[in-house]
């Protein structure tokens, strides 16, 4: 009767163990799996990179780098003079294995110097001018993430912007009535808002540090009214294409 019941218990004993060695390894991943899917929810992050402007056959109508152009006593410079540097700061939120939302602010600011194409001064001299573009855009936007979020994590997104814009035209310019010079400065400025497009991929380069690639379109125009301003066009395109490195910081 003894012998039966020791034999019970190793019985249960060994069963009990059994259990635990079955249990411990789930119990385990389900700790990882937990701690793993919590683990670098946020980053924060900057982009650096440049700005693409639109080209001269797909902007806007009215707007005032082609009205420059294509004016009577024209301006000499390029459409794509207006191409620079781009920098954006953003923080992403984790919304789950495979969407992250987005908030960024950006700067890009080009300075475009510019010359009357067919006038010049009495002395011989170029009638110069210089156009500037400023441009700070704020972003709100839903990243998905195809594969999810690994050590090598492509994806794509889109929401909407706000774009903090000014324009201006500062320097010498020619009176059409009596071609005399004159100096003045014609700015425009405002707010507009715009779609947002973007692609990247990104992969780790430490812990809790990320480096990526980031392709990022942008569709927007500005209002800059030229009986108001005196500028020769009604809109300023501010569309286009930033193509930029990025680098998070994962927390």
């Amino acid at each position: 009767m003894m012998k039966r019941i020791g034999l019970m218990a190793v019985r249960h004993g060994l069963g009990v163990l059994a259990a635990a060695a079955i249990l411990a390894p789930a119990a385990a991943q389900a700790q990882i799996t937990r701690v793993s899917s919590t683990a670098h929810k946020q980053s924060i992050g900057v982009t650096l990179g440049g700005f693409f402007v639109k080209p001269e056959d797909s902007r806007v109508t009215g707007d005032v780098l082609v009205a420059d152009l294509s004016d009577v006593q024209p301006l000499l410079f390029d459409i794509e003079d207006f191409n620079g540097f781009s920098v954006n700061g953003e923080w992403l939120v984790g919304l789950g294995d495979y969407l992250e939302a987005g908030f960024g602010v950006g700067y890009y600011q080009e300075s475009v110097p510019t010359i009357y194409r067919d006038l010049q001064n009495d002395n011989g001299s170029e009638i110069e001018q210089t156009l500037k573009l400023k441009v700070v855009p704020l972003s709100a936007t839903v990243r998905f993430l195809p594969i999810g979020s690994h050590k090598v994590t492509p994806y794509v997104g889109a929401g909407i912007g706000a774009f903090n814009w000014r324009y201006s035209e500062s320097g010498e310019f020619v009176d059409t009535s009596d071609n005399s010079i004159f100096r003045n400065t014609y700015v425009a400025k405002g707010w507009t808002a715009g779609p947002v497009i973007l692609a990247g991929i990104r992969f780790p380069i430490a812990d809790a540090l990320t480096l990526g690639g980031e392709a990022r379109w942008q569709k927007a125009e500005g209002d800059t009214d030229r009986e108001e301003t005196g500028l020769l066009g009604d809109k300023i395109d501010l569309g286009g294409w930033h193509a930029a490195v990025t680098f998070h910081f994962r927390f």
